[in-house]
């Protein structure tokens, strides 16, 4: 079966930690074809299929030189996205306009034929950070606003509050603001641009000290192992990009239970893939655009995530 990866640039790859590597790997150690562009190769035109000009990509076992491909640019293949067996949207964000567009054509592919995970209105469907709204039963106290007015209040009442951006990823653009109230103006003027953006606040959750949480959730049912993004020094953020340390550990009832919830409903919306933060009892994020944290928890938990991936792709086709 040929399995296309809409992805970053190849050459970006990390692959000691890329998940989207990882899935790779075991694609092909299962004789799948591979094939991989950006969602710019992506086009359609008037009595046409939609089309992604692709590189046919053989794994070379070498960590560093890790791929060899057929054609380079500006040398693509025309492929139409309804003749593969699999199109796998793994683009990492920012879920920007041309994110947004990219999952539209995405869109009229599957009308055509075309197999798409995670399902591009699911994708659209399900911004990360305003996800979560959807379970309230499941989440800390949170505001969602513009209004600089709104957050003073919020912070009035909760003391001690995290702020961050819609649209941000890897933690940039997250400010705490303690009960003193230092600077809390001077961040809400930088995140809601005097109004003109909406930024999302919730109250600072102490057990952030032993790990924002990530629980992959494959085909609706839960890993059985998170990856906690432990902050390390000074730093509140556990994301792995702003340095904080991955550390693997068997799921909480709590995590189980959140998962159990959302796990079905979830997948039976066309995401095949899906990763919940978690933080303490509380549910903060739901990634669905290209969830990580595959490789850590293999390699330290022995839990093989890619295998249960691609068998996971492999009954959904």
């Amino acid at each position: 079966m040929e399995l296309l990866f809409i992805a970053d640039p190849l050459e970006t790859f990390k692959t000691y930690k890329d998940s989207t590597f990882a899935m790779m790997r075991e694609a092909a150690s299962r004789g799948h074809r591979l094939m991989a562009c950006e969602p710019k190769d992506m086009r359609w035109l008037r009595g046409e299929p939609v089309t992604a000009f692709v590189r046919d990509i053989t794994l070379t076992g070498d960590p560093y030189d890790w791929f060899r491909a057929a054609q380079q640019p500006p040398n693509e293949r025309a492929q139409p996205l309804r003749d593969v067996g699999a199109v796998l949207m793994r683009k990492d964000p920012p879920f920007d306009s041309e994110y947004f567009y990219a999952t539209h054509l995405l869109g009229h592919a599957e009308r055509e034929g075309a197999r798409v995970f995670n399902k591009p209105a699911a994708l659209r469907d399900h911004p990360e950070k305003l996800a979560i709204l959807e379970f309230p039963q499941f989440i800390a106290p949170t505001l969602v606003t513009r209004d600089a007015a709104d957050v003073r209040r919020f912070h009035d009442e909760h003391h001690d509050i995290i702020l961050k951006p819609l649209d941000g990823m890897g933690g940039m653009g997250i400010f705490r603001v303690g009960p003193d109230g230092l600077n809390l103006g001077s961040i809400v003027e930088t995140l809601n641009k005097g109004g003109a953006q909406t930024v999302m606040v919730q109250k600072y959750l102490k057990e952030i000290v032993h790990g924002d949480k990530r629980v992959l959730v494959i085909g609706g049912e839960p890993v059985p192992f998170s990856l906690a993004r432990i902050p390390q020094g000074t730093e509140i953020r556990g994301n792995l990009a702003a340095g904080g340390k991955g550390v693997a550990m068997p799921l909480t009832e709590r995590e189980r239970e959140i998962a159990s919830v959302l796990g079905p409903t979830l997948a039976a919306r066309g995401l095949l893939l899906v990763g919940l933060d978690v933080i303490g009892d509380c549910l903060t994020e739901i990634n669905v655009t290209s969830p990580t944290g595959f490789q850590e928890i293999t390699q330290q938990a022995e839990y093989d995530v890619a295998k249960r991936f691609i068998d996971a792709l492999e009954a959904a086709l």
